[in-house]
């Protein structure tokens, strides 16, 4: 948790250096939930992501600088430099990747999930929304495939209370989501996203649930995220009065402060942690300044074929 948090900070600065350009849509108070989840999963499983994708993508096991490059759009990135942000991708780790598109990676997990089961694959597709996607007609026609094909999958709904600059009761009359989500008939429960215990516990029986083929689960984590909606948001929609609450139940610290009452942390090893931490993304920063950009010549390089197979010529 610490690493996406330090991680994501470097990317602010270097966002307002100008090193960083297009969107970026910060993760910072939600690390708990990205943590938590991929902690049970196997590498065998599949996860799709959102726009807001960092802190999945490291929880997963990209490496920072395969992330950093691509926040730079460098060819050594993990999706080549052309995804940025919004677009990470790495079929060696089965991630996915980001969507752009709100609740666009709900039907992605629904065929990944049929296709595993097809196959009789052993495995889980989980896939990360936020609780915008939730009021998109993907959640519901996802939801109710999934059920009623009993599919391998785990629906985790990032409740951090704002669809963009939208609260939750603006946009949804019943916001018990998770009680929603039941009516498809999948087991679902709401859960405290900012426990990464609580989180990592509410994964496993979901995930032990899936794998026993009760089939899909649904859990809502309730979050919330520090900063704005992305680094262009002016983030009026919300007082101080209501961050500064949900600051002091910050994931981190929470565990931080647990492990210092069972006495395995002390302030060496967690001095030791930060070093450890901040030494590896100074060398993800500098690899992805040093990393080569594409050649303007190979531009429409994935983007047309260059087989003449199967293609009707004049």
């Amino acid at each position: 948790m610490l690493r996406i948090r330090r991680f994501e900070e470097r990317c602010v600065e270097l966002y307002s250096a100008a090193k960083i350009r297009g969107f970026v849509h910060l993760y910072i108070g939600e690390e708990a939930v990205a943590v938590g989840v991929n902690e049970v999963l196997t590498p065998e499983d599949a996860v799709v992501s959102t726009y807001r994708e960092h802190g999945h993508a490291l929880a997963r096991g990209l490496t920072a600088e395969a992330v950093m490059a691509e926040m730079y759009g460098k060819t050594t990135g993990c999706s080549g430099g052309r995804g940025g942000s919004m677009h990470l991708f790495d079929a060696s780790r089965r991630f996915y990747g980001g969507s752009a598109i709100v609740a666009g990676g709900l039907p992605l997990v629904a065929g990944l999930a049929l296709g595993g089961r097809m196959r009789g694959l052993p495995r889980v597709t989980c896939c990360f929304f936020g609780d915008g996607a939730f009021a998109e007609g993907e959640f519901h026609e996802t939801a109710n495939l999934a059920a009623l094909w009993n599919l391998p999958l785990l629906l985790v709904c990032e409740n951090n209370l704002y669809a963009m600059g939208t609260a939750l009761a603006r946009e949804h009359a019943q916001t018990d989501l998770a009680m929603r989500a039941a009516s498809y008939g999948m087991p679902a429960w709401a859960v405290d996203g900012m426990d990464v215990e609580a989180v990592e516990q509410a994964a496993r029986r979901a995930v032990e649930g899936i794998r026993a083929g009760t089939g899909p689960h649904f859990l809502e984590l309730r979050t919330y995220r520090f900063r704005a909606h992305s680094m262009y948001d002016p983030d009026r929609y919300r007082k101080k009065a209501e961050i500064e609450p949900w600051k002091s139940r910050d994931p981190i610290d929470r565990l931080m402060h647990l492990a210092r009452d069972n006495g395995e942390l002390d302030d060496a090893e967690l001095t030791r942690i930060e070093h450890r931490i901040t030494d590896g993304i100074d060398r993800a920063v500098e690899a992805a300044e040093q990393a080569p950009e594409e050649p303007v010549e190979d531009l429409l390089r994935h983007v047309t074929s260059t087989s003449a197979e199967g293609v009707d010529r004049p």
